[in-house]
């Protein structure tokens, strides 16, 4: 097998134990400490964060258009699904038509 394959498969092992990990640590507690339970809740955010930050940073003039897109999209209709996809199609279609 190539060596982008075995990449790809002991990154989905590594992300597998990871959560599986993580599972089994809270699931020896019987109540989890609201602190702990807020700062899980907050962990999506962040992971957001660091995959928009660099484009809204460093990006051309389709990422900040299709950054605009998915800001409307998520304050006039909510969701993240919708916020998501607008923002994924405005820039493939950016990137496709105009350069």
């Amino acid at each position: 097998m190539s060596t982008t394959v075995w990449i790809i498969l002991a990154g989905a092992l590594m992300t597998y134990l990871t959560r599986v990990g993580g599972h089994l640590v809270l699931s020896r507690f019987d109540r989890v400490h609201p602190r702990v339970e807020a700062g899980l809740n907050a962990v999506p955010a962040a992971v957001l964060t660091t995959l928009v930050a660099p484009a809204a940073v460093s990006g051309g003039p389709a990422e900040m258009i299709s950054l605009a897109a998915a800001g409307a999209v998520a304050l006039f209709w909510g969701g993240m699904m919708p916020m998501f996809l607008t923002g994924a199609a405005v820039l493939i279609a950016l990137r496709h038509f105009v350069g």
